[in-house]
């Protein structure tokens, strides 16, 4: 087995989401993880030299900002799906709303465009914006906040 065979079997952990691999022959045995603490894989033959690990194998630490806290009465509007979110339906066009907009339950707020699909995303709460938390043509995440909002 060389570097070759190894980076393909990498590639083919990525794609289907295999989190380790252990493959064992007469004289040679590799196990490869992936995320958690990085692995070196383990040879039985003292012969064989080890093949560092990638890094992209190796677990990538993530950095997470804080959530921005709420104002008393205020409540999220989530995201309800990954995509780039837009404050307005073209760029020529108004926000949909804005800071101190008093919106109801049917009112869309902004879109998401995931696939090539633009979703129009609705406040689903009475109340009132008190804060935009991303901007425009930004990604978004599922269940990441967007708006905070005080209900009415």
């Amino acid at each position: 087995m060389d570097l070759k065979d190894i980076k393909a079997i990498i590639d083919l952990m990525k794609k289907n989401s295999i989190s380790e691999f252990e493959l064992e022959r007469q004289d040679f045995k590799i196990k490869l993880k992936r995320g958690g603490v990085q692995q070196i894989p383990q040879y039985d033959d003292a012969s064989v030299a080890p093949i560092p690990v990638p890094s992209s194998v190796a677990a990538i630490p993530l950095t997470t900002t804080p959530a921005p806290s709420l104002g008393v009465g205020d409540t999220e509007i989530k995201s309800p799906m990954i995509g780039t979110l837009y404050h307005a339906p073209s760029p020529e066009s108004a926000n949909y709303v804005e800071i101190g907009s008093e919106v109801n339950a049917d009112t869309v707020v902004c879109i998401i465009e995931a696939m090539k699909v633009m979703n129009e995303i609705k406040a689903e709460v009475r109340g009132v914006i008190t804060d935009i938390l991303i901007d425009n043509a930004k990604p978004v995440e599922f269940g990441q906040a967007i708006f905070k909002i005080r209900p009415l």
